[in-house]
């Protein structure tokens, strides 16, 4: 059924999943929600599986006017949501109805909130996935961002609403530190470029968006070129090119590359860095593969408890 029509759809609006995997052999990136921590839980909020299609807001001005009486849950950033212009609590599931106005007007705190709705935002499948890949043109609504007028649907399918406990809602601050593993190409840099790495703060640029950040600071040295035999890469990757400065590398990226990457964000940090904005504070902080696996055991634990907390 028709649930939402696009008011205003924002800068960058899209349908998401949990990406789509399998096909980066053939170089297709995986898209998919960018804050995973907060999109999983806003669907479980509404009842459904954690990977259903929902929408990603970014930065603020998405209006969207409800069709139905609909149960929504919003999580993420703080973009202000409102209906019709009554503040909307955010991390708990509530129901809008027909004909009220949703509106996220201001960015308070966060760069990405997500938008979960009781039965899954309705779209054709690409590859066995919803999300929305705009550089490929593929998913979501016609592979592009949401616009004025486009009609979403769902299935609602579920009434209960519920609120994740405060315990378990992240803080997004302006300075981040970001947990790495050195690598793959760390023996491409000096001493004395690993240890800037490791030491300096950097700004999230201008270009900054889905595919990657590109930050701002001390100039990495290398002790060498920059370029290499083109590799994979991998989500949170860190390349070096041959400017000196850093590039995080997130859900739209190119799925092979030939730039030094001098190590990786952990991926239980990933969530920190989709609400990273420009302009915001980064410093690296460099751990072991068996950290990163523990911190992503206790991740996937820390759902695991919500899960059993919302559907006991």
């Amino acid at each position: 059924m028709d649930i939402f029509e696009v008011v205003q759809p924002g800068p960058m609006t899209t349908v998401q999943d949990l990406g789509r995997i399998g096909y980066q052999q053939y170089g297709v990136p995986t898209s998919g929600a960018l804050d995973d921590y907060a999109f999983r839980l806003g669907n479980l909020l509404v009842g459904n599986e954690e990977g259903a299609a929902a929408l990603e807001i970014t930065l603020f001005g998405c209006q969207l006017r409800a069709l139905q009486d609909t149960l929504i849950a919003i999580t993420g950033a703080d973009l202000a949501p409102a209906i019709n212009g009554r503040p909307a609590p955010i991390w708990e599931s509530l129901w809008i109805k027909r004909d009220q106005l949703l509106s996220f007007s201001q960015l308070r705190k966060g760069c990405r909130s997500y938008l979960a709705v009781a039965g899954g935002i309705r779209v054709p499948e690409v590859m066995k996935s919803a999300s929305t890949c705009v550089r490929a043109g593929i998913g979501g609504l016609n592979g592009r961002p949401l616009r004025k007028g486009d009609i979403l649907r769902a299935d609602v399918a579920f009434t209960r609403t519920a609120q994740i406990p405060a315990k378990y809602i992240p803080t997004y601050s302006n300075a981040l530190a970001l947990r790495v593993i050195l690598g793959p190409q760390d023996d491409y840099f000096t001493k004395d470029g690993i240890s800037t790495f490791l030491n300096s703060e950097y700004t999230v640029s201008a270009q900054a968006d889905r595919m990657g950040y590109r930050l701002e600071g001390p100039v990495i040295q290398h002790s060498g070129g920059a370029d290499i035999v083109s590799d994979g890469i991998p989500l949170g990757a860190i390349q070096v090119p041959g400017d000196g400065l850093p590039i995080i590398l997130l859900v739209d990226r190119q799925t092979i590359g030939g730039y030094t990457k001098i190590a990786n964000i952990i991926s239980a940090d990933i969530p920190k860095v989709a609400q990273a904005k420009p302009g915001d504070r980064i410093r690296f902080q460099q751990v072991k593969g068996a950290q990163a696996v523990t911190l992503r055991q206790k991740y996937e634990q820390q759902i695991e408890i919500i899960k059993l907390l919302l559907h006991p």
